[in-house]
């Protein structure tokens, strides 16, 4: 279906499938969920879910009826619609000089409109990235060949490791984003863990900012890598762009 594999679809249809994306990890998603990610009623969710399953965007998992999943042609248009916004999140941080959380939401604003021909003369000028600032792969072919990390939550105390990517899910919480950002916690910083509290349900690390606190639920959807990772895991702009 030409229409699901361009930008030609409405910039409503193209967040929902942004927002199911962002949950590739899971079973399923609801439209419940998808409505709470994006701020509408569960009605307007409902409703939209079924013009994406008219489209052959999405369908319901085998065996559960409330969950719903991306088909191949709605990964495909997904996937098209990911790239096209981190395209614009390199662009807007390392260039426009926007913070992780602006940007995101600016390239929300922008991504629906960006043609072919601007796609790849982004693609270009910001060195073919093959991910997002937060680190998640640009597409799924991209995904498939890189190492998956684990959870920043699963180190323990004296551990350390090299921040890797900083989940989808995490990238919808704007203050989350804001205070990673503000502590240097990005791609390709190393960090330590100092203490480990069960009862705080906390980390304490020492990253490049001095030391930072996460609760572990949030650590979670941080993914280290241990060791020394090699550093053409960590997209860096071309001086030409930045």
């Amino acid at each position: 279906m030409a229409k699901a594999t361009s930008a030609a679809l409405s910039a409503a249809a193209q967040e929902y499938l942004l927002a199911i994306r962002s949950h590739s990890e899971a079973e399923g998603v609801t439209p419940s969920l998808v409505a709470g990610d994006l701020g509408v009623s569960k009605q307007a969710a409902a409703e939209m879910f079924r013009r994406l399953a008219d489209d052959r965007l999405v369908a319901p998992c085998t065996g559960h009826a409330r969950l719903w999943r991306l088909t191949s042609t709605g990964e495909v248009a997904a996937d098209g619609i990911f790239r096209r916004h981190a395209l614009l999140e390199w662009l807007l941080t390392g260039v426009v000089g926007l913070s992780w959380a602006a940007s995101d939401i600016e390239a929300r604003r922008l991504h629906a409109a960006i043609s072919p021909t601007l796609e790849a003369r982004l693609e270009e000028l910001l060195g073919n990235p093959e991910t997002c600032p937060h680190g998640n792969p640009i597409d799924r072919a991209t995904e498939a060949r890189r190492p998956a990390g684990e959870p920043l939550a699963a180190l323990e105390a004296g551990e350390a490791a090299v921040i890797y990517r900083v989940t989808e899910a995490a990238e919808s919480d704007s203050a989350l984003l804001s205070y990673l950002e503000a502590r240097g916690l990005i791609p390709g910083a190393k960090v330590s863990v100092l203490s480990r509290s069960s009862a705080l349900d906390s980390l304490t690390l020492d990253g490049p900012i001095g030391r930072a606190t996460l609760g572990l639920r949030p650590a979670a959807l941080i993914h280290v890598l241990r060791g020394t990772p090699d550093a053409r895991l960590f997209h860096r702009l071309p001086r030409s762009a930045a």
